[in-house]
């Protein structure tokens, strides 16, 4: 890719960050100078130019206030890009990102983006790219845009990132401003007025993905919140292929960490849903479970977000709720606000000791991993979370 993707910019290159996205990148342009923290005095503010910015580096960092020429690396590729299609949203990204690659796996494509597969590494004579994409990346693109957008709906996440749910939002919907007219965007029907010279197909809720798009939900094995994704991935098959592979979608395999159910020695059902990072996630897992006692564990770094919703939430299940991380005292004024019951326990551990003196065997209740909030003030990764989770609860760690 290097051949090409050198015709992009005929210019010195600088790189902000040392992550993947950043060292993969570097491969390329082995002349381009990377910087983050540990070198930032060697940073010219009146360089002219270009410099990639790591997604995850947010806009008040010093390193990006003091550069001219900032472009994402999206905007690095977007001429050397195949057709490509973004996938975003607060939830269930990731998920349609992976249905939609395993439904068109034998269209020669690849997905990539957000989900560990930076651009630089991906293959370029794919006929199609499936890009997961976050808000971060769209925050810094200005010159790349999709040729398919699917937008799941959006609800408050990574506020202290970008400093207010408005900013957020607005990153969501920018790749909107760039679409051309015969390009499309999939888009929850709140942004139905939102301005684009793409054609907009809304909607609220999987029926109305089904009725677009001649799907018959009877035949998916999906339940909520997992059926909106499969819809969404359809749906695109549908537009570009004029198919709706009923047989295909049904072999696919949900990851880890994401309402993963298992049984202890006893019996009793515990729920590995680690990868909800966000309220809307949590609640997303209750509405599985509303005809069942809940014992959630619930906590962690909430990113600044307003958790007013959650516990109004609450309200509507019989739930006990295990405090966990760093915001486990704001959880706690939460719940004496709204009489909700809480026990502080502060570690994930302690949160399963204290549970597994209450969930009964074989009865309707269930233990719930489900934290609204990120897992960096305590573990490595959602994924690390999960894994000690299920470790605690396999090795009888009560």
């Amino acid at each position: 890719m290097l051949k090409f993707a050198k015709k992009l910019y005929n210019a010195k290159m600088r790189i902000l960050g040392k992550g993947k996205t950043a060292l993969s990148i570097q491969k390329l342009y082995k002349d381009a100078l990377i910087f983050d923290d540990e070198n930032i005095d060697e940073f010219d503010t009146n360089s002219k130019e270009f410099t990639i910015v790591s997604p995850g580096i947010p806009p008040t960092h010093t390193l990006v206030k003091n550069t001219k020429n900032l472009i994402s690396e999206y905007d690095l590729f977007s001429d050397v890009m195949p057709y490509n299609i973004w996938i975003s949203g607060t939830n269930g990204k990731t998920t349609t990102t992976k249905m939609l690659q395993h439904i068109l796996k034998n269209k020669n494509s690849q997905y990539g983006g957000n989900i560990g597969i930076p651009l630089a590494t991906m293959d370029k004579n794919k006929k199609i790219w499936i890009l997961e994409t976050s808000s971060y990346t769209l925050h810094y693109t200005n010159k790349a845009k999709p040729n398919i957008y699917v937008l799941l709906p959006i609800s408050q996440d990574h506020i202290t990132w970008h400093g207010s749910f408005n900013k957020y939002e607005k990153a969501k919907l920018k790749p909107l401003d760039n679409l051309k007219e015969g390009e499309i965007a999939i888009i929850p029907r709140i942004y139905k007025d939102y301005p684009t010279n793409g054609y907009k197909i809304c909607y609220d809720n999987a029926n109305d993905l089904a009725n677009e798009f001649d799907i018959d939900i009877e035949k998916i094995k999906f339940k909520e919140p997992f059926l909106l994704d499969a819809l969404l991935a359809l749906a695109v098959s549908k537009i570009l292929f004029d198919e709706v592979d009923y047989q295909k979608i049904n072999t696919f395999k949900q990851d880890p960490h994401k309402l993963e159910e298992f049984k202890d020695k006893l019996g009793r059902i515990w729920v590995n849903d680690s990868k909800a990072t966000n309220i809307q996630a949590t609640i997303l897992a209750l509405k599985k479970y509303k005809n069942k006692k809940i014992f959630l564990i619930l906590g962690g770094d909430d990113k600044g977000a307003d958790l007013t919703p959650l516990f109004e939430e609450f309200k509507k299940y019989q739930i006990n709720i295990f405090g966990i991380g760093a915001n486990t005292n704001k959880l706690n004024t939460l719940a004496i606000k709204y009489d909700i019951k809480f026990t502080k326990c502060f570690d994930l551990q302690t949160a399963i000791v204290n549970i597994n003196k209450l969930l009964k065997a074989n009865e309707q209740n269930i233990a719930l991993l489900s934290p609204a909030c990120a897992s960096f003030d305590q573990f490595d990764c959602y994924e690390d979370r999960g894994n000690k989770f299920k470790k605690y609860i396999y090795e009888d760690k009560f």
